[in-house]
C-alpha cells in the first residue's frame, strides 16, 4: 500500500471523475431483439371459456388413493428434492455475485516481535552514521550487542471498486435472473415429476384391469375349449374349428405373462417416484382403482397466459435477461475503474497502547486502472456476451412458440380422446346387450351355449379397448394441464426469493421491455 496527501487523493478523485462521466457515451445499453413471434389472440382449437384453473385438477377424477399418491410424491421424491438444492446453489452463487456491490472490510490483529544483533540491520547503520564503531555510545552509554523490538496493531482492511459503469451491478442481476430461473426449473420439474407420477399410476390402473379382464377371457375361453371338444366328439365341428378356438385361449393365456411383468415394472417406477420400495406402493394401492375420466373440456385461457403460467417460458425468459445484463458487465470491462482500499487501526509498541486513541495510522490507496492492450481478450468477451444473448433470444421465442403447440395439440386429443371414449362405450352397451339376448335365448332353449360364450367373449374385448381408452382419456386431460402449466399445488417447501434486482415481467407479447440503462 502506497501512502497519499488528502490533496493528491482528492486530485486522483478528481479526475478519475472527469475520465468516467466523460466516457459515458462509450457504454450505451444494449438493444433488444423481438425475441418471439407475435402471439395469436386465442387458440385454434376450442376450449372451455374462462382462464385456467391448474391448482389441483387431478381432484377432479374423483379418486383419493390418486390424491395420496401425489401427496406421497410431493412428499419423498428425491428429484425434488435435488431441484431444492440446486435452486439453493443457484441463491448461494447470486449472493456471491451480489457481494460486489460492497465493500470488503476485515479485521486485522498482529503482534511483532522482532530481535536481531546490533552490528547488523539497523543497528551497524546506526553506528556508522554516529561514527560510534564498536565503542560505546555518547555520555557513557553502552550499545547494546542485540535489539528488540515489539509492536503491536489492531485495524481493519477496507477495498471498494467504484461501480461506475455497473459492470458489478449488471454480474449481480444476471445471476439474480440465473437464481430465478433455477427457482423456475424447480417449478417445471415438480410438474413433470408429478405428471409422471399420475402418468404411471393411470398405468397401473389400466394394467390391473387388463389383467382380469383377460384372466375372464381365459376363463371363458377355455370353456369354450372344453365345449368345442365335446362338439368334436360329437362329430359337429370339424378339427380346425377346434383348433383355432384352442389357439385363441393359447394367445390369450400368453398375454398375461407380459402384462404381469409390465405391472411389476409400473408399480416400481411409481414406488422410485414416491421415494421407497414397491411394499410402500402394495400398502397404499388397494385391489381396486377406479378413477373417474371425465371428457369435459379444460379452460385454457389465451396464448398471452403460457408467458406467466409455463415456468419453461418463464426460465427462458429469465435467462434471456440474464444474458442481456451480461452484455452490460462486459462492455463496462472495457472502461477505466476506479478502486480505494486502506487500511486504518491503532498500533502501539505494547499491548496496553492499543487502547490509546492516540495511536491511530491510516493508510489510503486509489488506484485507477485502464484497459489498452489485453489481445482481444475483453471485447470477444463482449462478442461472446452478445451471442449468447441471441442463443437466449432464439431459445425463448421458440420456447413460447412451442408451448402454444403443445395447448393446441393437447386441446385437440382431449376432445378426440372424449370422442372416442363415447364410441367405445356406446359399442360396450350393444355389447353387453349381445350378452343378455344370447343369454334370454339360452334360458329359453333357442339358443346354444356357445353362442352366449362368443358373446361373452366378445364383450370382454370391448371392455378391455374401452380401459385403454379411460387411460388414454385421462392422459389426455394431464397433456392439457401440463401443456397450460401454473401452479398444480403450493410447494412444501420454503424457497425464499432472494431479490437482487425488482424483477421485470414479459412486456406485451412476450417481448422484455427494451431501452432501460445498464
Amino acid at each position: 500500500m502506497v501512502s497519499q496527501s488528502s490533496n493528491g487523493l482528492a486530485a486522483t478523485t478528481l479526475f478519475a471523475s472527469f475520465l468516467l462521466f466523460t466516457g459515458c457515451s462509450l457504454a450505451p445499453a444494449p438493444s433488444v431483439p423481438v425475441p418471439a413471434a407475435e402471439l395469436p389472440g386465442a387458440f385454434a382449437e376450442p376450449s372451455a371459456p374462462g382462464t385456467a384453473s391448474a391448482r389441483e385438477w387431478w381432484r377432479s377424477f374423483e379418486d383419493p388413493v390418486l390424491n395420496a399418491v401425489v401427496d406421497s410424491v410431493l412428499a419423498s421424491n428425491f428429484d425434488l428434492a435435488e431441484a431444492v438444492a440446486r435452486v439453493q446453489l443457484a441463491r448461494a452463487q447470486a449472493g456471491i455475485a451480489r457481494a460486489g456491490l460492497f465493500p470488503a472490510i476485515q479485521a486485522t490483529a498482529s503482534a511483532t516481535d522482532t530481535d536481531t544483533p546490533a552490528n547488523a540491520g539497523f543497528g551497524q547503520q546506526f553506528r556508522e552514521l554516529t561514527g560510534t564503531g564498536d565503542g560505546g555510545l555518547p555520555g557513557g552509554f553502552e550499545f547494546p550487542d542485540r535489539l528488540g523490538v515489539t509492536t503491536w496493531s489492531l485495524g481493519a482492511d477496507f477495498a471498494y471498486e467504484l461501480d461506475f459503469w455497473g459492470r458489478a451491478r449488471n454480474d449481480a442481476r444476471a445471476a439474480g435472473h440465473e437464481y430465478l430461473a433455477s427457482e423456475t426449473d424447480y417449478h417445471a420439474a415438480r410438474i413433470g415429476i408429478l405428471a409422471t407420477a399420475i402418468t404411471t399410476y393411470f398405468e397401473i390402473v389400466d394394467l390391473r384391469r387388463r389383467i382380469a379382464l383377460t384372466r375372464e377371457a381365459e376363463n371363458v375361453l377355455l370353456e369354450r375349449v372344453e365345449l368345442a371338444e365335446t362338439r368334436y366328439d360329437l362329430g359337429l365341428v370339424t378339427s380346425q374349428e377346434l383348433y383355432l378356438i384352442n389357439q385363441e385361449r393359447l394367445n390369450t393365456s400368453a398375454v398375461l405373462p407380459q402384462l404381469e411383468s409390465q405391472l411389476v415394472n409400473a408399480e416400481g417406477r411409481l414406488a422410485v417416484l414416491m421415494g421407497g420400495f414397491r411394499d410402500k406402493v402394495e400398502a397404499l394401492l388397494p385391489e381396486s382403482l377406479a378413477p373417474v375420466p371425465s371428457a369435459d373440456p379444460v379452460a385454457a385461457g389465451v396464448p398471452a397466459d403460457l408467458l406467466v403460467q409455463r415456468p419453461d417460458v418463464r426460465s427462458a425468459w429469465l435467462r434471456l435477461e440474464a444474458a442481456r445484463y451480461a452484455i452490460g458487465a462486459r462492455r463496462a470491462e472495457l472502461l477505466p475503474s476506479l478502486s480505494l482500499s486502506g487500511t486504518i487501526g491503532v498500533q502501539a509498541a505494547d499491548a496496553d497502547g492499543l487502547f490509546s486513541v492516540d495511536q491511530w495510522f491510516r493508510n489510503l490507496l486509489g488506484n485507477l486502472t485502464a484497459p489498452i492492450f489485453q489481445g482481444g481478450r475483453l471485447r470477444n468477451n463482449v462478442a461472446a456476451a452478445e451471442a449468447g444473448f441471441q442463443q437466449a433470444a432464439a431459445a425463448y421465442g421458440r420456447t413460447v412458440v412451442t408451448a402454444v403447440h403443445e395447448v393446441e395439440a393437447a386441446l385437440a386429443a382431449l376432445q378426440n380422446e372424449g370422442r372416442r371414449y363415447a364410441y367405445l362405450a356406446a359399442q360396450l352397451d350393444e355389447a353387453n346387450a349381445s350378452v343378455a339376448v344370447q343369454l334370454d335365448r339360452y334360458s329359453s332353449g333357442v339358443g346354444g351355449y356357445t353362442d352366449y360364450l362368443d358373446a361373452l367373449r366378445s364383450r370382454l374385448n370391448v371392455e378391455s379397448t374401452l380401459a385403454g381408452s379411460r387411460r388414454d382419456l385421462a392422459l389426455a386431460r394431464l397433456a392439457v394441464h401440463r401443456a397450460l402449466g401454473g401452479d398444480w399445488t403450493a410447494p412444501p417447501e420454503t424457497l425464499e426469493a432472494l431479490r437482487m434486482v425488482p424483477a421485470e415481467g414479459p412486456g406485451e407479447n412476450g417481448n422484455p421491455e427494451n431501452g432501460r440503462n445498464r
